[in-house]
């Protein structure tokens, strides 16, 4: 059965399936990427320069891993999430100082230039469309403002590459049957169909206003870190 929704259904398929994961996802994240991913969300949150003068926007915050590192860096913080189950957990572990919100990455609920940096980690793939979400990314970011985005990649390598697709695509399916939702496994590996590639990435992120585009690879190519400047 083909786990990937249609772009009618899938916003609200992709919310009932992260609140239906929500208790299990910090667990899954860590397993998955060997512990790796809280390595990838720092380095990203220090290449953006996070201090403590700015206003950070976590877009698709789940439960709250960039909120809180840049809450630690002495940032003025928002998360937004649709998952209200992720938010949830956000709660729990995100100092009370962090705002959470609830609302649609489309239409978020900030205004124009109000923020100074946004993150975001293993989202893109998620939305129903990536270039709206960039363009509100850039209204909302200042002038000269930071973003920082997390997301899957596929290594360059062939013999990597090969390696890579068995770990992504029946590894990690068959350990969220058995640890998590099975489901909701088969479809996060399959839905890194949704990403362009790194020039369509790089187009995108140019056609809604952003500059000095750099991409840093991790762990062979498994996945990356975009970094880029509101002009």
């Amino acid at each position: 059965m083909d786990v990937l929704p249609g772009a009618d259904e899938k916003a609200a398929v992709v919310r009932t399936m992260f609140d239906r994961i929500a208790p299990s996802y910090d667990r899954m994240n860590r397993i998955i990427t060997l512990g790796f991913d809280q390595r990838w969300r720092r380095a990203l949150i220090d290449a953006v320069g996070v201090g403590g003068g700015d206003t950070v926007l976590d877009l698709a915050c789940g439960t709250g891993d960039f909120a809180a590192m840049a809450r630690e860096r002495g940032a003025r913080v928002v998360g937004l999430d649709f998952a209200g189950a992720m938010l949830a957990s956000a709660r729990e572990r995100c100092p009370k100082a962090v705002s959470l919100v609830r609302g649609d990455a489309l239409q978020l609920p900030l205004a124009n230039s109000s923020v100074s940096v946004a993150v975001s980690g293993f989202a893109l793939r998620n939305f129903v469309s990536i270039p709206p979400v960039l363009a509100e990314l850039a209204r909302v970011l200042r002038p000269g403002g930071r973003v920082g985005l997390l997301e899957v990649d596929e290594p360059r390598s062939s013999v990597l590459r090969l390696g890579h697709g068995v770990y992504f695509q029946r590894v990690v399916p068959a350990l969220g049957a058995l640890l998590s939702d099975g489901r909701a496994y088969r479809y996060l590996p399959a839905s890194a169909a949704y990403l362009p590639d790194g020039e369509g990435l790089r187009d995108m992120l140019e056609e809604a206003g952003f500059t000095r585009i750099e991409k840093r690879s991790h762990l062979g190519g498994a996945a990356q870190s975009i970094t880029a400047v509101r002009g």
